[in-house]
């Protein structure tokens, strides 16, 4: 059984975003793999390790730096990579519906039984891309999974989702798309040996032009900016003080 990973390149966690000319964030920076990819990726490895998944597949829609990207899921265990290549900018105008349809061309060439996939990326935020997928497959979805397991038979997934009441299980046939959270694992690192074992494994790279899958933005950001800042604290001397202050001042009783 074929596992699809779709990952993505992003502004590292730990950068703290610049904006620049009011449209976009400065992506001159550190880039690393979007934190619920590593997670997806480290989920489908363990479930090959596990002898469930026979192949993992890693794939990216992005510019030519995205294999840098890929490299590091190919150091993590993902057998082979994709890379869809395009110059468009992937925090803005390349958006869900767009990503979506490119890896639905991917799916039909690669035919996997399986797309697992972090629920969001942190620069957009979205959450949607896994949904669409899954809309436009016609597969059943399992999304915010804490835990992923097979049935005996191996034709069904029964996975753990996050919600707001608690835990929800669900069971899916297969084909499936599995969307992960963040308690799902612990994805491993990415070591300086196995980084350069990456370089000689299959990387293929498309033109996203090649895939015919139009990528047009719905949604265009109109401005950019940073929340105003907060002005600081103040002290209080006694309850009838803060009673005063939230009252009279803040007026918000």
């Amino acid at each position: 059984m074929k596992a699809l990973v779709p990952i993505k390149r992003v502004v590292d966690y730990a950068v703290k975003v610049r904006i620049l000319a009011g449209k976009g964030v400065d992506t001159n920076v550190k880039m690393s793999m979007n934190p619920f990819c590593e997670i997806a990726v480290e989920e489908a490895i363990r479930l090959r390790e596990k002898g469930l998944v026979s192949e993992v597949v890693a794939v990216c829609v992005g510019p030519q730096q995205s294999q840098d990207t890929l490299r590091t899921a190919l150091a993590m265990g993902a057998d082979r990579a994709i890379l869809v290549k395009t110059d468009v900018r992937t925090d803005t105008d390349l958006q869900p519906l767009g990503v979506a349809k490119v890896l639905n061309k991917v799916i039909e060439k690669e035919n996997p039984m399986l797309v697992i996939m972090g629920k969001q990326s942190i620069d957009g935020d979205n959450n949607q891309t896994g949904q669409i997928l899954a809309g436009m497959l016609s597969w059943p979805q399992a999304t915010f999974a804490s835990a992923v397991a097979f049935n005996d038979l191996k034709t069904e997934l029964v996975v753990s989702r996050e919600v707001d009441a608690g835990i929800e299980k669900v069971r899916v046939p297969l084909p499936a798309v599995i969307t992960t959270d963040l308690r799902l694992n612990e994805p491993r690192f990415a070591t300086l040996p196995n980084l350069m074992k990456a370089k000689k494994k299959p990387l293929d790279v498309f033109e996203l032009p090649s895939l015919g899958a139009d990528v047009s933005p719905r949604v265009k950001v109109v401005s950019l900016s940073e929340p105003p800042a907060r002005k600081g604290g103040r002290k209080v001397e006694n309850v009838d003080e803060l009673i005063n202050a939230l009252k009279n001042d803040a007026k918000v009783l």
